[in-house]
């Protein structure tokens, strides 16, 4: 399959979108290529999405000739023809960064492939990938590459409050940015340091005790944890998006690839 007939396929799609004027948010590789100038073979295209407008997104796919199904119910459905595959997602594997509305209020207008679209916030771009942390995939230097080719014009306050009560995520990229670029004011120093005496703050860790949240970051290496030593499963909190049979799909499925590339 050639980089052009791929590219073909995948302009057709996003005009198809575009003429039903179903929303959607472009993301992966050429949402990465646009903030960090780092270019990369893909194979597929995703395309970020509210939950409540998804259908509209694949409604258009089907009548432009793709094959659509829901690949997991608790965030991505694929649409395939052929060799080509579109992701469209409308949160994470984890359940923490689902799409809402304030993702197409931040969201940047570009060009993709030649056509008129928008790319999803370097912010929700940080915020998704940060919790990558695969046995095979580790998308901590992305989260470092944008950190440095966009952190001059982050929303700052907005990264923190997507972050939320997993704030220690953020705090944990954040120092290992000035490991990686020891030379680079790009970090507001006053953040790190509030993250830093938050994380040590007095009653903290005992709220806590016995949960792993280390099935926030990989669905299959903290299994000892959940399933042997008792531990309660933080994807089973009220504010992570779901159900025991989604934790038990999405824990099971094929490790081929553990997410796309948000």
């Amino acid at each position: 399959m050639s980089a052009l007939t791929r590219h073909a396929s995948y302009r057709g799609a996003l005009v198809a979108i575009n003429e039903r004027d179903a929303p959607y948010l472009v993301g992966g590789t050429y949402a990465f290529r646009h903030y960090t100038g780092i270019a990369r073979p893909t194979k597929d295209l995703d395309l970020f999405v509210e939950k409540h407008r998804r259908d509209e997104v694949l409604e258009a796919l089907q009548d432009a000739g793709w094959h659509t199904h829901a690949a997991f119910p608790h965030w991505l459905a694929k649409a395939e023809r052929g060799e080509h595959s579109i992701d469209v997602i409308h949160g994470s594997g984890n359940g923490i960064a689902n799409v809402d509305a304030d993702w197409f209020v931040h969201a940047r207008r570009a060009e993709t492939l030649g056509v008129p679209t928008r790319l999803m916030p370097p912010e929700e771009m940080i915020w998704s990938k940060a919790f990558l942390m695969e046995k095979y995939r580790f998308d901590g230097a992305d989260v470092a590459h944008l950190l440095l080719r966009q952190g001059q014009g982050l929303d700052w306050p907005r990264l923190v409050r997507r972050f939320g009560r997993h704030y220690r995520v953020l705090l944990a990229h954040l120092v290992l940015f000035d490991f990686i670029y020891p030379g680079q004011r790009v970090v507001p120093s006053s953040l790190v340091l509030a993250l830093a005496r938050r994380a040590v703050e007095p009653g903290n860790r005992d709220a806590n005790a016995g949960v792993c949240q280390g099935v926030l970051l990989s669905r299959k290496q903290y299994r000892p944890d959940t399933e042997s030593w008792g531990m309660r499963d933080a994807r089973l909190d009220a504010d992570v998006s779901m159900t025991p049979d989604d934790i038990v799909s999405w824990t099971l499925a094929s490790p081929a690839k553990p997410g796309p590339d948000a």
